[in-house]
């Protein structure tokens, strides 16, 4: 069984004749012809400035010129008798064909080269699929603070979510490798804005070379070295500045944000074949939520007595007999702490050998640590009690480029990808810093904590080395053959437990359902073969893809005791996914496509491997819950992978020299997604098993209008409506339904996601003279997401069947470029929510409001057991997005 992915790979590879390169290079066609006479004239010589590329027309006066690294170029044509042509402003993206055609005039002597400046079109006639290409020039225009911003700027894309599907079924390539934690499936490395050149959304089709995406694909493409030494340096400060300080505590004092950032790229002195870019930025900010240091976690108060009079206070080892005066002025004298901080360092470098025209070596690596803390409404008062999150991660690829001929190349790669996460408290766990799991229930409902703290120590490490050979052959003007192969050997450790700090060794046994830990090294194999045909008016990207898994994991033979029983390895599994795209023109500025695929990925890690050792326990509920999983879940190292059927059609039409538009229905039909099945012991209780079982449908349109930058203006405006049913938006829903009392029925039938947004409006204005000074501004627009009616906590009519209250969003930036002899600046300012409206990302599901709640009155107005009241208790500053942001900052280029 585990040779036949080799022996599928073999054959494919004495099939084919031609290769799949990792999505890094594109493509620059044309033709030549006599100015006068219209006649095509072979043997020119055809030379991107300033690089080793380049190619000679043939008898038809064409030429093709492959692997050429997104960018913008200046393209020369030289011909003995004829006048030198050299277009610039030639636009160049990943997998695309760019055309470039030249018109020579004969000349007897030598003069001057003939300039002309090519001019991108709007409408990219290979463009078989839903993709959006954002180049590095098109970032620093934008008030975006990092590319996942951009990411959520494009038409189908909701806060993460691509056209409906599950956070984690997006991949996020930088330079052809993954930087997804295959634990999370979430990205691990934040690439800095700084450092891209090319930036890809592909939320429709993909082809076969991308693979475990089932929703989409971002592909990042970082600078190369430049000829001669430039760089820049930036720093920027701010603030939040808003009115709502009844809403974000300590938000009207200066709690600036720290940024510095900078890059330098060039020629290594001496090594004139050998570039390099080399990038670094550190952010610290104490966020926007904000706690009071009242209670530590060792504070003991007691609220026990129905007698609010009996009640004593413990806050900073000092002991207060209850009042609500006195109540109040310790929460008005305590000093306030942050509870969404972050603290990130990036650093990037990239090595380019260009050890001859035929031959390409690059080293890159990148590195990021980052601290933060993410709210808990509960900790308000208590902030040092509740967990601090560290992770760090880097990637190192190394790439050999080899030219065999001019229509034939290799990439092979060899990278590793390895992530570090840290959740707890304390560092250490043996002394006494902890204090016991009873504080966390000294105070009753709706009552901030007044001491205790997070239990558990919660550690992981994500080990991933690839080995990625691709090939690309031109076999001739129409066909574009591309196949290679991915080796991809994981290593996953993890280990949590409780700290218990009544018990001598602080911790339970490694067989308690309070510790568990394991060690997997599970396998995927790809391998695929795709064909680019280029007919005329015709466009068609076909191709098929074979995956291979094996988990490394281990399933009990008896699942009534799945602790006590033995256990056989998890099983293999593969699946074949064909894809095709055409793309045709219908006019010379016009263009409709039709794409089909199938779409498998694997399951994130986590849910293969919860819960290692089977531990079933009566206890249903803690003070302090496990933080990553649910009490009494198990996981499936047999998951199949998940699967997503899609097909889409497009028109794109370009209207006069500045103006584009785009129009895309589009359907997926979603199966296999992961779900929970509820069984039961031997002893009667009951447990979840994460299997195959949820299912889902997306359907919608998107509309999109551009204006290329002319008179001083560019603008686009993005428009999408979508549909997104399912059976469930959260794969635990079955399992936390049979935890209620009584139990609740699951949904059989489709009801709105989560993240269901029916509207969706994005739109970018930028207004000035590029280069020297600008104003861009964005606007987002969505309606509101779904949420469940209940009333007292009962559930009071159908999942997901009412909406909260639409979004409303804009961002602006302005610059202004000044020059000091050889040297650049830039002043700049960034507004994050310039009105500074409270949108209500999350609501009370009794009113479907953020700002109130029926609570109080069937809980018949009563005091909390604890310090806080009842109003206080339910502001809830984490329902709304970020108040209003301004930052101020300078760079400095040379």
């Amino acid at each position: 069984m585990k040779l036949r992915p080799f022996a599928l790979l073999f054959v494919m590879m004495t099939v084919g004749c031609g290769a799949l390169f990792g999505g890094t290079t594109g493509k620059i066609i044309g033709q030549v012809k006599d100015a006068n006479s219209g006649d095509p004239l072979p043997a020119v010589n055809i030379i991107i400035e300033n690089t080793f590329l380049g190619a000679s027309t043939d008898m038809d006066g064409a030429f093709m010129i492959l692997n050429v690294p997104p960018g913008v170029y200046e393209v020369r044509a030289n011909y003995i008798g004829y006048r030198d042509v050299v277009v610039t402003s030639v636009s160049v993206s990943v997998d695309k064909t760019t055309t470039v055609n030249f018109e020579l005039s004969e000349s007897v002597v030598e003069s001057d080269a003939v300039e002309v400046v090519a001019e991108k079109p709007l409408i990219k006639k290979d463009l078989t699929s839903t993709e959006s290409i954002i180049t590095s020039q098109e970032i620093e225009n934008l008030p975006v603070a990092s590319f996942s911003d951009v990411v959520n700027l494009q038409a189908g894309v909701v806060e993460g979510h691509f056209r409906g599907g599950r956070t984690g079924e997006v991949v996020y390539l930088v330079n052809g490798v993954s930087v997804n934690d295959a634990y999370s499936g979430s990205f691990a490395i934040e690439v800095e804005n700084n450092a891209i050149q090319e930036l890809s959304v592909i939320s429709g089709t993909f082809n076969a070379e991308y693979g475990q995406a089932m929703s989409g694909i971002v592909n990042i493409v970082t600078k190369e070295g430049s000829d001669k030494l430039e760089g820049n340096l930036s720093a920027y400060t701010g603030d939040y500045l808003s009115t709502n300080d009844d809403i974000f505590w300590n938000v009207d004092a200066f709690n600036p944000v720290y940024n510095l950032q900078g890059d330098v790229s060039g020629r290594v002195p001496g090594i004139r074949k050998l570039k390099f870019f080399a990038s670094g930025r550190y952010l610290k900010s104490d966020g926007y939520l904000f706690g009071r240091d009242v209670f530590s976690p060792t504070d003991a108060s007691n609220f026990n007595s129905d007698a609010s009079n009996d009640w004593v206070i413990s806050a900073k080892g000092e002991t207060y007999a209850f009042s609500e005066e006195t109540a109040a002025n310790l929460i008005e004298s305590a000093d306030f702490l942050p509870m969404n901080s972050e603290e990130r360092y990036t650093g990037n470098l990239k090595l380019i050998f260009q050890l001859s025209s035929r031959d390409k070596l690059i080293l890159d690596g990148i590195y990021q640590n980052r601290n933060w803390r993410e709210y808990d409404h509960r900790f308000k008062l208590n902030p040092e009690g509740d967990y601090r999150r560290d992770q760090e991660s880097y990637t190192g690829m190394f790439l050999w480029n080899r030219v065999f001929s001019s229509r034939t190349f290799m990439d092979l790669r060899a990278s590793l990808f390895k992530t570090d996460y840290f959740q707890r408290v304390f560092d250490e766990y043996l002394g006494d810093q902890y204090a016991s799991t009873v504080r966390l229930q000294d105070a009753g409902a709706n009552a901030f904590l007044t001491g205790g703290q997070q239990m558990w120590h919660f550690e992981r490490s994500t080990k991933t080395m690839l080995f990625k050979p691709d090939i690309v052959s031109q076999v001739n003007k129409s066909h574009q053959l591309k196949l290679g192969a991915e080796f991809k050997q994981h290593e996953l450790q993890m280990s949590e437990f409780e700290v218990l700090p009544d018990v001598p060794s602080r911790i339970a046994p490694l067989t308690s359902f309070n510790h568990n830990q394991y060690t997997r090294k599970p396998v995927e194999f790809a391998v695929y073969l795709q064909d680019k045909m280029e007919l005329n008016d015709l466009v068609i990207n076909a191709g098929l893809r074979y995956d291979y898994f094996d988990p490394d994991g281990d399933i009990p033979t008896d699942f009534r005791q799945p602790s006590e029983t033995e256990y056989r390895a998890a099983g293999t599994s593969s699946q074949l996914s064909p894809r095709i795209g055409i793309a045709h023109s219908i006019s010379a500025s016009g263009k409709i496509h039709i794409s089909y695929g199938h779409f498998f990925q694997i399951p994130n890690f986590f849910y293969l491997y919860v819960n290692p050792e089977f531990d079933i326990f009566p206890l249903q509920s803690t003070p302090s819950p496990p933080p990553q999983s649910l009490l009494n879940t198990v996981g499936n190292a047999e998951l199949k992978p998940q699967k997503t059927v899609i097909y889409e059609i497009g028109l794109q039409q370009q209207m006069g020299t500045d103006f584009g538009v785009s129009l895309t229905a589009f359907n997926k039909d979603i199966r296999n997604l992961l779900g929970v099945e509820v069984l039961q012991t031997i002893q009667g209780q009951k447990y979840g098993r994460y299997i195959n079982r949820d299912y889902g449908f997306v359907r919608g349109i998107t509309l999109e209008v551009t204006k290329r930058h002319s008179a001083g203006v560019s603008a686009t405006i993005d428009y999408t409506y979508q549909v997104a049913r399912g059976n469930a938006s959260d794969p635990n829903t079955a399992f936390l339904d049979a935890q209620t009392d009584p139990p609740n029925e699951t949904e059989k039938e489709f009801v709105p996601l989560d993240w269901d947004r029916t509207h969706q409006i994005n739109t970018t204005v930028t207004i000035g003279d590029l280069g020297n000074y600008a104003l861009s501004i964005i606007g987002r627009y969505g309606s509101g997401l779904p949420y469940t009616p209940t009333f007292q906590n009962v559930q009071t009519a159908i999942e997901n069947s009412a909406r909260r209250p639409s979004v409303f969003n804009v961002d602006a930036y302005i610059y202004k470029n000044l020059k000091f002899g050889g040297y650049g600046a830039q002043l700049f300012v960034r507004v994050f929510n310039l009105f500074d409206r409270k949108n209500e990302r999350d609501v009370y599901s009794d009113t479907g409001r953020a700002g109130y709640t029926l609570a109080p009155l069937y809980t018949g107005g009563l005091r909390p057991r604890g310090v806080n009241t009842l109003d206080e208790y339910f502001v809830r500053p984490d329902f709304y997005s970020p108040p209003r942001q301004i930052q101020v900052g300078m760079e400095f280029k040379f």
